[in-house]
């Protein structure tokens, strides 16, 4: 039913219906990886809703700075509380979960944002980079939603949103412990609902975003859990992106993909058509690698290809 889903968002955006507004406007809602990229944006957008925000990653300085313009949406110094967390220290998140709720009351909406990207063959990576990133995105992800779901199943009600990847439904090269670590979450996710039917207005929300423009890929594992960067303006605006979680939050929907084509038109070839899909990445993937051994941005020129 997922292009029922898609359907559903080009309708909110065209016909412009703020339900988002009305919908997370007070809630407090708490974001992590809000130092930049997506978790950044998030905070500027949810400022301006008028939600009240608990904003978490590992360096503070960058938090402040992502506060300070939150508050020229008329919010007050107490309407955000900066809370420095590593989702790698799991021993963490009961206390960083009991400092939202002693600040604000309650945690209406968890947005699970945190994480890394990979870009690497796995015959020339490191185990220790598989380790690495399924801490981070998957076991420091389900920790923290440990904490904050037993507080929502107290209250019976709440949202749980994780920010996945087109990557957790369909496989790609130079990418496959991330693809693993969203392919982990969405697994999880989707069984995590199937255990609340008695919790109705908890909502478990995936989305899947496609290339979207974020410092993400500045902080890549490589091989050797080094650091990497690349170009980034074939890539969906990260405000879009971020409006469109917003409106999938807002109206609970269980997956949403967000993403421009011909990334887009991959994911449904991927879900109707497995077998063109993967004669299709076979091809892809195969540029793909050629293009990083030489040292070109394998989806940028992908994407100028098809313009």
């Amino acid at each position: 039913i997922k292009w029922v889903i898609f359907i559903h968002l080009l309708y909110l955006m065209i016909s412009d219906m703020c339900l988002e507004k009305h919908e997370l406007r007070g809630k407090v809602v708490w974001v992590t990886g809000a130092s930049s990229g997506i978790g950044e944006e998030l905070a500027y957008q949810l400022s301006k809703i008028g939600a009240l925000l608990a904003i978490s990653a590992r360096r503070e300085d960058e938090l402040e700075r992502v506060k300070k313009k939150c508050l020229r949406n008329n919010l007050g110094e107490k309407d955000i509380l900066v809370l420095r967390l590593d989702l790698t220290d799991r021993s963490s998140h009961e206390a960083a979960t009991n400092s939202v709720l002693k600040h604000f009351g309650k945690i209406d909406v968890l947005v699970n944002n945190g994480g890394r990207s990979q870009r690497s063959l796995f015959v020339d990576t490191n185990l220790d980079v598989y380790s690495a990133i399924m801490e981070l995105n998957y076991l420091g992800t389900i920790s923290l939603t440990k904490h904050v779901l037993n507080h929502m199943i107290q209250r019976k009600k709440g949202k749980i949103v994780t920010v996945s990847s087109v990557m957790g439904i369909m496989g790609a090269p130079l990418a496959s412990g991330y693809c693993a670590s969203k392919h982990a979450l969405q697994g999880f996710f989707n069984s995590l609902r199937t255990e609340l039917t008695d919790y109705p207005e908890i909502s478990i929300i995936n989305i899947c975003p496609g290339p979207v423009q974020s410092k993400i890929i500045q902080n890549v594992f490589t091989e050797n859990l080094a650091k990497n960067s690349g170009d980034q303006s074939h890539k969906m605006p990260t405000d879009r992106c971020v409006r469109l979680t917003l409106v999938s939050t807002a109206n609970d929907l269980k997956e949403a993909w967000i993403s421009d084509h011909p990334y887009l038109a991959v994911c449904y070839l991927w879900q109707y058509a497995p077998t063109w899909a993967w004669w299709l990445m076979n091809r892809m993937g195969k540029r793909r690698i050629q293009n990083f051994k030489s040292g070109v941005d394998a989806d940028a020129s992908y994407s100028r290809k098809k313009k």
